[in-house]
């Protein structure tokens, strides 16, 4: 193919042809961008799964850690309960169609996150709530290119560059996902809309889970300050369990079936 397009260049008369063939690779290379990004969500996330999960929030002057349950379904479906500490317990979020609702056992209400605060810290740390909620979204709210493949080991890696269409509401210029050729998500980098880096999730731990790896630690760091950060650390996890629609919504955001 490379040997084709080298000919193609240099036929003044093919013009036409050169740029038909261009276009094709164009057209391929953000296809398999795409499935490569689509693939990583759905390993990740299977049709559904159940686990539980540790967050820690590091500052230069303290730190807290939690103890979460988390339950997906689908593209867009999660519950997340923190069960540590006692006096966090029961705090829930539920995201269900690019909506969230937040619960609070101390005044027992659950309150609708506005489009206006979705991009506020998530529990104070340093994932957003839309983080949080759009799941599977950057499958198709943004274009995808395959910027680069290199070989790591064993495993071939990917570099790709994500530009939210114009009608998506996202705040960021462009983003960037490295993608293990297990589907494993290395790092997700978040670029204003000047291009500058404002914050990235790295991977530190692989895990396998289910018979799958997993990027069982991940790293949240601010550019303007990288002695603040939030870990997510992944303690159990099940893929394609059996989970009922009464398990993701209001009532039992509020009132858990046990």
């Amino acid at each position: 193919m490379r040997y084709l397009l080298v000919l193609v260049l240099w036929i003044p008369t093919l013009g036409f042809a050169q740029d038909s063939v261009q276009d094709s690779v164009q057209d391929s290379l953000k296809d398999s961008a795409r499935d490569i990004v689509k693939a990583a969500v759905e390993h990740f996330r299977g049709t559904s799964s159940r686990g539980e999960m540790s967050m820690t929030i590091h500052r230069p002057d303290w730190e807290r850690t939690m103890a979460m349950s988390v339950l997906t379904a689908g593209d867009d479906r999660s519950l997340v309960r923190v069960l540590e500490p006692v006096r966090d317990a029961g705090n829930g979020t539920l995201s269900v169609d690019g909506n969230m609702w937040t619960y609070t056992p101390k005044i027992n209400r659950v309150i609708k996150i506005p489009a206006s605060m979705m991009n506020q810290n998530w529990m104070g740390s340093d994932f957003s709530n839309r983080d949080v909620s759009r799941s599977a979204d950057i499958i198709d709210q943004y274009t995808h290119e395959l910027r680069q493949t290199r070989q790591d080991g064993e495993h071939r890696i990917y570099k790709i560059k994500s530009v939210p269409l114009p009608e998506a509401a996202v705040v960021w210029g462009h983003e960037e996902l490295t993608i293990r050729d297990d589907w494993v998500l290395l790092e997700h980098a978040f670029y204003d809309q000047d291009g500058a880096l404002v914050k990235s999730l790295e991977t530190t731990q692989i895990r396998e889970f289910s018979g799958r790896p997993v990027a069982s630690v991940m790293r949240m760091t601010r550019t303007d300050n990288e002695h603040e950060w939030t870990e997510m650390r992944t303690r159990d996890l099940a893929f394609d369990v059996p989970l009922s629609d009464a398990q993701f919504t209001l009532s039992n955001l509020r009132n858990p079936r046990r």
